[in-house]
């Protein structure tokens, strides 16, 4: 069925005035006539040009009838009512309008061919046979719609690109007046790692099992949320394995002691059964496994659209900021420079032109590292590029802007990441290397990526001059401890033994307990 859209206020006046004067002509003659089918037929089509107008002016396409289906109820309300009454077939001029107006021209010749087809195969139904007048009368109200509709189409033509354009604003902006209302509701929260844990702390009350793992699609492969308890060495490549398979069949996978099942449609669940169980995996006991988890299922693939959504939103604000920053800001700054330049030619003595070089300098080390934020702020994780590779990119970028040597050490497996948690470990992971590279006055910084989902650690370290009292406008740590704390990380931040400073991030698995914390002293 063709796609509607939101016609404005003059096409909802337009088609309102069409049904008025449509049920005028057709119900001035009815009424004083008064034929039995005549009234019927009146009734009718008021009962349906009601309930279309009543749905319009609440603007809920849901519940308008479309085109086709008014072309037909009217088509077959005049086929009960021409014999008695001919003046009912003005009625056929409307349905063509409405379908002008709210799928345009294309939608024409469909809605006239259903009226037309209605009117004829009912009214033979009902009458027996259609005299030659009256099959002329349907076919000349029928055409007189259609240059009706034709009419308005070129009329509206502008309206509809402009409303078009502006509708999945429209939409956007109800939907997410909905999502704020209906986010106070959910109890569980959106964090797609605990909500992973609950559905198989579910799973593991009904099913023994040695290990088991959530997975949801990323790309062409399978991304683990979590695990209860986690697989080691063997058991994990055969959990994804397993999961890989189901995932592909779409069905369920059993194979002497590992077995996997979608438990929604983003995620499948993957695992090794106890040895000392006792389960036979046959369809009815996964099916009812499935019944168990539906709900943590549901609230598992609500989490991980809404990660989507805020990976969306936060990533187009990054990009408007960075824009904002090269456009604004950084310009600015930049004609200062040649501001200063002008001075600098003119200086009145030695000690004045040195100030002025100094002030020359500033300026361009402000104007540096304003464009590094603007790099920092576009810099992100594509789908295909891995999260050691991206911080390889910015490593790299740094170390030719810097002159410091920086080494990436890189122990990845093919499997990804969820792509929020990527994103906040990448952030991390660059902020770190940032600082390392503005204060600690380091010459050589290493940094080390390992990532085993759904576990991952990120160190960060140089042989600077380590901890430094903390400056009032320095936010860096404190964001790094929001990001780790997102998605369920620990940082940590200590001196070396013999110089510099270490800042390593850790994603843990969710049945691993964190280690003692360590007392940090306030960082540079």
């Amino acid at each position: 069925m063709p796609k509607q859209f939101m016609p404005n206020d003059q096409a909802y006046t337009i088609l309102a005035l069409g049904r008025l004067f449509a049920l005028l002509a057709i119900g001035a003659p009815t009424l004083w006539f008064r034929p039995p089918e005549g009234l019927l037929a009146l009734l009718g089509i008021a009962m349906v040009w009601t309930y279309q107008t009543v749905a319009a002016i609440r603007r809920d396409l849901d519940l308008t009838l479309p085109p086709p289906v008014e072309a037909v109820a009217v088509g077959i309300v005049c086929a009960v009512g021409m014999e008695s009454s001919p003046t009912i077939l003005a009625a056929l001029v409307v349905p063509p309008l409405f379908a002008t107006l709210s799928q345009g021209l294309k939608a024409i010749p469909l809605t006239v061919a259903l009226e037309v087809i209605a009117t004829c195969v009912v009214g033979v139904t009902w009458q027996g046979a259609l005299t030659s007048e009256e099959v002329v009368s349907v076919l000349t109200w029928a055409m007189a719609g259609v240059g009706l509709g034709l009419a308005s189409g070129f009329t509206f033509a502008a309206d509809r690109a402009a409303a078009d354009e502006l509708r999945p604003y429209h939409e956007a902006q109800e939907l997410i007046r909905q999502l704020i209302d209906l986010s106070g509701n959910l109890r569980s929260g959106l964090d797609p790692a605990a909500l992973s844990g609950e559905l198989l702390g579910v799973l593991g009350d009904h099913l023994p099992t040695r290990a088991a793992t959530l997975y949801v699609p990323r790309g062409d492969g399978l991304t683990p949320v979590g695990s209860r308890p986690e697989p080691t060495g063997s058991d994990a490549a055969v959990c994804e394995t397993r999961a890989l398979e189901a995932w592909s069949r779409g069905d369920a996978v059993v194979e002497e002691r590992a077995f996997a099942f979608a438990v929604s449609d983003h995620a499948v669940v993957a695992g090794l059964l106890d040895p000392d169980g006792e389960v036979d995996l046959d369809p009815a006991v996964i099916e009812d496994l499935r019944e168990q988890v539906a709900a943590p299922a549901v609230r598992l693939d609500t989490a991980l659209l809404f990660t989507q959504f805020r990976d969306a939103a936060t990533s187009d604000e990054r990009q408007r900021l960075a824009r904002e920053m090269h456009d604004g800001v950084a310009q600015d700054i930049a004609s200062l420079g040649y501001i200063v330049d002008a001075l600098a030619a003119g200086a009145a003595n030695e000690q004045q032109a040195q100030a002025f070089a100094t002030l020359r300098d500033r300026v361009t080390k402000v104007v540096a590292e304003v464009r590094q934020s603007v790099m920092n702020l576009r810099t992100s994780i594509g789908e295909s590029e891995s999260l050691g590779a991206a911080i390889g990119g910015v490593a790299r970028h740094l170390s030719e802007a810097s002159g410091i040597a920086i080494q990436v050490r890189l122990e990845e497996q093919p499997t990804r990441l969820r792509p929020e948690v990527e994103a906040e470990l990448f952030r991390i992971a660059q902020e770190a290397i940032n600082n390392a590279v503005k204060h600690s006055r380091a010459q050589t910084i290493d940094v080390l990526c390992r990532v085993a989902p759904p576990a991952a650690t990120i160190t960060v370290t140089d042989d600077g001059v380590g901890l430094q009292s903390a400056r009032t406008d320095s936010h860096g740590l404190k964001i790094m401890r929001e990001r780790a704390r997102l998605i369920g990380a620990e940082l940590d931040v200590r001196d070396n033994a013999s110089r510099g400073m270490t800042v390593a991030v850790r994603l843990r698995p969710l049945h691993e307990d964190p280690p003692e914390q360590r007392q940090e002293t306030t960082p540079r």
